[in-house]
């Protein structure tokens, strides 16, 4: 796999488990309030050293029995042609294996379900499905996002949906949306947009994008008609 970085070690990357963070590179969406652009951008990708998938396995056969879980991430992992290899060899080291995605791979996200015991899914539900294209700057096909959805909750995999909500990004309508796209599902995150480092600073630098905790205490009572649990993080 291409894999732009590793975090050693974490402890909110996988709920309840102390885990390593493997970061893939390339993505195929411009989302504006990215925080990972020298994974997306392919001109960014320089600022970041390459690390060898042996290096990789090499450090995980060390933490055997100090780690719970390796969580991959990205960038957009899905794009990487040997993820199911990648993820069943992890699995055979003994670690637990959550998968972030943004849910536009639904042929790859399948593969991984079915052929390799995967344990955690997450996936970043950008938008209502008619702003996909609007909200992630790219020719994503919404059906394929819906069809993900479908595949995760019809699966028995632990699974999380969650939402970045970026005021310029995301309004009350747009969430009640999202709520019923994923309708039934067991557990739905909001997620705060933090101002920092951005794919794109001239659209979602200001500490103006940021919803009050009244606001999201209002979407959050909007999302809980449609799912069994949903938390802001």
């Amino acid at each position: 796999m291409k894999i732009g970085g590793v975090q050693r070690f974490s402890l909110i990357d996988y709920p309840g488990k102390i885990c390593a963070v493997v970061f893939t590179q390339g993505c195929n969406f411009r989302c504006s309030y990215c925080q990972n652009p020298e994974l997306v951008e392919p001109g960014l990708f320089s600022l970041r050293e390459p690390v060898p998938e042996e290096e990789v396995f090499a450090f995980l056969e060390r933490r055997r029995g100090k780690l719970d879980a390796v969580v991959v991430t990205g960038g957009e992992p899905t794009l990487q042609p040997d993820l199911t290899d990648f993820v069943r060899r992890v699995k055979e080291l003994g670690f637990l294996v959550k998968l972030d995605t943004n849910g536009s791979k639904p042929e790859a996200l399948k593969k991984v379900v079915e052929e390799v015991q995967i344990d955690y899914i997450a996936m970043d539900v950008k938008a209502p499905l008619e702003r996909y294209r609007e909200v992630t700057n790219s020719g994503v096909d919404p059906a394929k996002i819906k069809q993900s959805i479908g595949l995760i909750m019809n699966s028995r995999v632990d699974y999380e949906f969650r939402t970045t909500v970026v005021k310029s990004q995301l309004d009350k309508r747009d969430i009640s949306e999202i709520g019923r796209l994923v309708r039934g599902s067991k557990r739905f995150v909001l997620q705060r947009f933090v101002p920092g480092k951005v794919l794109n600073p001239s659209c979602c630098l200001s500490s103006r994008e940021i919803y009050e905790d009244a606001e999201f205490e209002d979407f959050q009572n909007v999302v809980k008609r449609f799912v069994r649990e949903c938390f802001v993080r």
